[in-house]
């Protein structure tokens, strides 16, 4: 099985223009990024998407493989998608795409290996993972996903509230009654259905969530979940960085 990790990255980002070059101890933002990818034994190669010649000059300066990418993709995954169909024309073929955020410069590697771990069965369309909820702050947070799924592993339903909802208990004690999971937004699509999904016309689940991965469910994909035991440090604001900062600081 070939794989190949996408790390999407868009300079005019809304809450954090200019993010993938942010410096974080030395290193910008994407190269950290990129690195940590590298470390990925389930990976054959890495490459970075972008739409900047900014970022497509700063990775090419690290040594780093990347590609130029249009600058109307809606999604990471519309853009993933354009940069397996540039590579097929070149004869570079690949079974499974792992969709990176760029925004995780401490990324474990050994969690894009739980992702394409799952595509040791046959039928795994689509990969991605959660982790145990453990605070109600996070819990009842509109901007932490969470994700219900079957016996099986497979995704039910995403949303930005909490479910499932507990039924005669106060919202204090649901943690206590039963275990909710965090979305943890990183995904890997086998390259057939990468190509399915890029192009689905919107639905109502996805336009009333804001969740592009309801789009796939509603139209009869399945995503398979692994869950995990998650630390990640996401950067989506100045803020985010600042406190990022401070941690490392703090650790001396």
């Amino acid at each position: 099985m070939k794989v190949v990790g996408v790390i999407p990255a868009r300079y005019a980002s809304t809450r954090f223009p200019g993010k993938p070059l942010v410096d974080i101890l030395g290193k910008s933002m994407i190269e950290r990024v990129y690195l940590q990818a590298k470390k990925s034994n389930s990976l054959d190669d890495v490459i970075v998407a972008t739409d900047d010649l900014r970022i497509f000059k700063h990775v090419k300066g690290f040594g780093g493989r990347v590609m130029m990418t249009g600058d109307n993709h809606p999604n990471g995954t519309s853009r993933c998608n354009e940069v397996i169909s540039v590579l097929e024309m070149n004869n570079e073929n690949y079974d499974v795409v792992v969709n990176i955020q760029g925004d995780e410069p401490y990324i474990e590697p050994g969690h894009i290996s739980e992702l394409v771990r799952l595509f040791n069965d046959d039928k795994t369309e689509i990969s991605s993972l959660s982790t145990l909820i453990s605070d109600n702050k996070e819990l009842f947070n509109s901007n932490v996903v969470k994700v219900v799924m079957d016996h099986g592993g497979k995704a039910l339903y995403f949303s930005r509230q909490a479910v499932p909802f507990v039924m005669e208990t106060q919202q204090k004690e649901w943690l206590k009654k039963t275990s909710f999971y965090k979305h943890i937004g990183i995904y890997a699509y086998r390259t057939s259905i990468l190509k399915s999904i890029a192009n689905l016309p919107f639905m109502p689940l996805e336009q009333s969530e804001r969740l592009e991965q309801l789009r796939w469910l509603e139209h009869g994909f399945s995503i398979n979940i692994k869950n995990i035991d998650y630390k990640g440090i996401g950067i989506d604001t100045p803020e985010d960085l600042k406190n990022l900062l401070t941690i490392f600081a703090n650790k001396g």
